[in-house]
């Protein structure tokens, strides 16, 4: 406790106008943060702001990042300026890093009324990356589009922040720390806790470790490889799969957090994962995963680098649900996947009679059928898979389901893919990046093509490339009424869609001083199993995509910047 109460200030501040969130929270270049007087300030204001003084007094909030650079100085400022907003307690990861799917984990475990989540997410760090605040709300997920448009109102109109300048807190020591404020009754708490407890025990009750530890070190073991990329991840990845799980020590690499991320790009994708893509080529490992930077994105590999589309590894676990005790116990009550995401698994919903919600791009529309009990299990192409234990997608808790069914099933990834795309055909899918194109050339873009595709005359169009003829079936710009509170929401993306259900799917996803945007998504379905490259295969689609946008003569790029 401090000698003499601290004094809380108001201090005046200007408003800045670019101050809107994402679905994502608010990202910006770390020098964005350190160069603008008071930006961190005023959006952490905007947030406290944004919560009715009466839920605010005396309650509890969860705050953790992923350890990037700018992390710990932020904490500084939320903590000081939480203080000074009437919230009673604070709930800190050690040394202020905790993964996203743990700090939903806590915000439900403790009741807290949300949550501040520091990450980029899979951007790179440093003094010269990239950083962001997230906003989570009582559920454990991400604040809806209400919540985010009342924080950006806010942030336009801010004259003054409130804030405890004095207030220090040690993020290094376990435990609670006190601190007797200027006209405050009661004094303001902060608990600096186990970043990995709470979420290692959530996991103890949803899968059998019994089990996954005869697996990964009993006689007949397999051998994994698990790439934590210098994020939060690590200690997570030691911790559960290490020393509770049994896995050899090395079978975890770049497992130290890093505020630079050990100068990696933090994406767990073929293109950024080379340290796991390297060492599964020779087939000495069994099964492989990447993590972001905050633990909520996944890759899985398996021997020899077999690569596990996001769309399948979700269609997958929905497949093999009941190797997960969790759901055994539970049952299932729908699955759901974003709309840019592969069809994969709406064919395992169709066949197990279990409701398939198509959503737009953000966790947050899978968190509200959570909440309504109407979603068990979902995912994103974006690399994202999770269940209803949390309202975030889960990396750890992805690789785990997949331990699962390789434990029950008795096969390689690779088999258990190749059988199920036996049952099932299979989906080929890609996504094509335009990055930092004109944003002016872009919207043109995309304007252009919503009033083409909208005309009545699109449908029933044939598109012919080489010795394959797409007929337009079907096409819209999607929106998306919730089935929970029907709240609408659209503009979510222009689909064509096909009489052999090929789709091409535009999104422009995210403006910037940089440039915006354009992703182009392909997804193509193969009733009879084809052994072919999945570029090669959605090349006549892909080419097609490119003619109806005319996206290179329009932006000036002859390329994508990436292909997923």
């Amino acid at each position: 406790m401090e000698n003499s109460p601290l004094q809380v200030l108001t201090v005046p501040t200007a408003p800045y106008p670019d101050q809107r969130p994402s679905i994502s929270g608010l990202r910006k270049k770390v020098y964005v943060f350190q160069s603008k007087r008071n930006y961190l300030h005023n959006f952490i204001q905007s947030i406290f702001s944004s919560i009715d003084l009466r839920d605010r007094q005396g309650s509890t909030m969860v705050v953790g990042g992923d350890g990037r650079f700018f992390n710990r100085a932020a904490i500084e400022v939320i903590v000081q300026m939480a203080a000074a907003n009437g919230v009673g307690r604070l709930i800190i990861g050690h040394h202020g890093m905790m993964s996203t799917p743990a700090i939903s984990c806590v915000i439900r475990k403790h009741k807290a009324i949300g949550g501040f989540i520091l990450t980029a997410s899979h951007n790179p760090g440093g003094p010269d990356g990239d950083f962001g605040i997230k906003f989570n709300i009582a559920n454990g997920g991400p604040a809806n589009e209400a919540i985010t448009d009342k924080i950006f109102q806010l942030s336009r109109t801010i004259s003054d922040f409130a804030i405890c300048p004095e207030l220090r807190v040690d993020l290094k020591t376990l435990g609670k720390q006190t601190f007797d404020l200027e006209n405050k009754f009661k004094p303001f708490t902060v608990e600096i806790v186990d970043s990995v407890e709470s979420y290692a025990n959530l996991l103890r009750n949803i899968f059998d470790f019994a089990a996954l530890k005869e697996f990964l070190s009993g006689e007949n073991h397999i051998r994994i490889r698990l790439d934590a990329m210098h994020g939060v991840v690590g200690p997570y990845v030691k911790r559960i799969l290490c020393e509770e799980l049994g896995c050899p020590a090395n079978s975890a690499i770049n497992c130290v957090p890093m505020e630079d991320f050990g100068g990696l790009h933090p994406d767990p994708s073929l293109m950024y994962a080379t340290d796991l893509v390297d060492s599964m080529r020779d087939g000495h490992y069994d099964f492989g995963a990447a993590f972001d930077a905050d633990g909520d994105r996944n890759m899985i590999l398996g021997k020899q680098g077999f690569f596990v589309t996001p769309s399948d590894s979700l269609a997958v676990i929905a497949d093999n649900i009941f190797c997960i005790p969790y759901f055994q116990h539970t049952g299932v009550r729908g699955f759901a996947r974003s709309m840019p995401t592969s069809t994969a698994i709406d064919r395992v919903a169709k066949a197990t009679k279990i409701e398939l919600y198509e959503t737009p791009a953000g966790w947050k529309f899978f968190g509200n059928l959570m909440d309504a009990g109407m979603l068990s299990l979902c995912g994103e192409e974006s690399f994202g898979t999770g269940g209803d234990h949390i309202r975030e997608k889960d990396a750890l808790w992805a690789v785990l389901a997949w331990l699962s069914i390789l434990a029950t099933r008795k096969q390689s990834v690779e088999e258990i893919v190749k059988d199920h795309w036996l049952k099932y055909g299979r989906n080929y899918f890609t996504r094509y990046d335009y990055a930092k194109v004109d944003i002016d050339a872009a919207c043109d873009m995309m304007e252009d093509l919503e009033i083409m595709i909208s005309d009545k005359s699109f449908v029933k169009q044939r598109f012919a490339v080489e010795d394959k003829i797409y007929q337009v079936e079907k096409s819209d710009i999607f929106e998306y009424t919730d089935p929970v509170d029907s709240t609408i929401t659209r503009n979510q993306g222009l689909r064509i869609i096909f009489s052999d259900g090929s789709r091409i799917i535009y999104r422009l996803s995210g403006t910037s001083s940089d440039g915006a945007t354009v992703r182009i998504y392909i997804d193509s379905y193969e009733k009879e199993l084809i052994f072919e490259d999945t570029q090669v295969m959605l090349a006549p689609l892909a080419t097609i995509a490119l003619k109806i946008s005319q996206l290179h003569h329009r932006t000036g790029r002859s390329g994508p910047s990436v292909i997923t």
